[in-house]
């Protein structure tokens, strides 16, 4: 039904509900034919009639455009509103359960614009949640839903969170499917920070699934068209992407100096969260870099880690920082403070990506590994196997398998860290 219909449906039962009929309802100032042609959607009314009909009708316009009250359309604002922070202050969960509850109520069934923008945040609170494949559902059911055209920032934000999901969950053909369909046309549109977004995760699936070469390819056209635009967003986006493709092409110090480059944009314009992501993200790659340094690093990730807690980041990053600590603990030769880090974070992996769930698994067998308590290592490393089992076939599985193999040759367990050498060469076609 569209819009028209519902409008004229409304105007027809409150007239009922008034004791009116058609031609008392339009006497003088209309045809008591035009009402009906209204009242059976073949019509559609000026705002000025709306106008008039409404006060004819004793009712609020906003009831009859919109099918809600004033009362209720503020109501329904404020619960998108609070939505809406408890997302940016990381309260994912809550976002999700108001979200849901806002689209479950109706009151959105005459509000598509508002119902778009409340199907939107409930697929980000989803995701963040972990849950990878309804957001994926949720994200699709935006692509196809036609009741209310979205316009291109809404189109190529849904393309990034659409990709990034199918990227998290292994699905890396569709990672790079979804934003080559807008940018990888005969004519591509015009950069601007929201396609260049876009990019960016078109180049970390290029990187995920394997191919450097394309990769490279992609990011110097990002750099150039960064350039072009001269926005902080665009230079930080491809500056990082930059680094990222540096770090597996083995270009250590090439990704510091782009990492470097982008973090200090995003000192200067960004918002705290996204500083607080980078700056774990920069501490990451100078472990790999200049694991010499660790201690500075820790100092770093200590930092992040505070930032992350009073900012609106969500459970994946705070993992991600809490993750990174422990990696700089054992470079320190320190793993009780590694270990106890481990464990709360295997505490809340329920629902979690299963390559995150992984990691996190094998990290914390290696801390029980340097802690000399086998048989727990040995548990854990098992657990982890089994994510991975269930994960599909990427290069961050090739590097999970690779660590498995080599925390449990570690532990003197040859006849599975063989398997595990074996699974990580399969992994990248070897």
């Amino acid at each position: 039904m569209t819009g028209q219909d519902l409008v004229g449906q409304r105007i027809k039962t409150v007239r009922r509900q008034r004791g009116l009929s058609q031609a008392q309802l339009a006497h003088p100032e209309l045809s008591d034919s035009y009402v009906s042609l209204i009242e059976s959607g073949k019509r559609t009314p000026t705002p000025a009639v709306l106008e008039l009909l409404a006060e004819k009708l004793d009712c609020s316009l906003t009831y009859l455009v919109n099918g809600v009250t004033a009362e209720q359309m503020q109501e329904i604002e404020l619960a998108l509103g609070y939505a809406k922070l408890a997302m940016e202050n990381g309260e994912v969960v809550e976002a999700r359960t108001r979200y849901a509850e806002l689209l479950a109520d109706g009151g959105l069934a005459g509000l598509p614009q508002l119902r778009q923008d409340a199907e939107y945040g409930l697929a980000l609170a989803t995701e963040a949640c972990g849950d990878l494949d309804e957001a994926i559902v949720l994200l699709d059911g935006l692509r196809e839903n036609d009741t209310v055209v979205m316009n291109p920032e809404r189109q190529v934000a849904v393309a990034v969170a659409l990709s990034r999901c199918h990227r998290e969950k292994g699905d890396l053909a569709r990672a790079v499917q979804v934003p080559e369909q807008i940018l990888g046309g005969a004519v591509r549109p015009a950069w601007n920070d929201g396609l260049m977004r876009l990019g960016g995760q078109l180049l970390v699936a290029y990187v995920s699934r394997g191919d450097l070469l394309r990769a490279r390819q992609f990011s110097a056209e990002l750099l150039a068209a960064a350039e072009s635009l001269g926005t902080p967003q665009a230079l930080t986006l491809a500056h990082w992407g930059a680094a990222i493709v540096a770090v597996e092409s083995g270009q250590a110090q090439e990704a510091v100096a782009h990492v470097e480059r982008s973090l200090a944009i995003q000192s200067e314009y960004g918002d705290p969260r996204r500083l607080a992501r980078l700056r774990g993200d920069y501490a990451q790659v100078l472990l790999t870099a200049r694991p010499m340094e660790a201690e500075a690093w820790r100092d770093v990730l200590l930092k992040v880690e505070g930032e992350l807690a009073e900012s609106s980041a969500n459970p994946m990053d705070k993992m991600r920082c809490a993750m990174n600590l422990s990696r700089v603990e054992l470079l320190l030769s320190r793993p009780e403070p590694a270990a106890e880090r481990m464990r709360a974070v295997c505490d809340l992996l329920d629902g979690m990506p299963q390559i995150m769930q992984a990691e996190a698994r094998l990290l914390y067998g290696q801390t029980l590994a340097e802690l000399g308590r086998q048989e727990e290592a040995s548990r854990e490393l098992g657990a982890g196997a089994e994510c991975l089992e269930r994960s599909p076939v990427t290069r961050d599985t090739a590097h999970a398998w690779l660590t498995a193999a080599q925390v449990l040759e570690r532990i003197d367990e040859p006849v599975r860290s063989v398997d595990a050498y074996k699974r990580a060469l399969a992994s990248v076609g070897l």
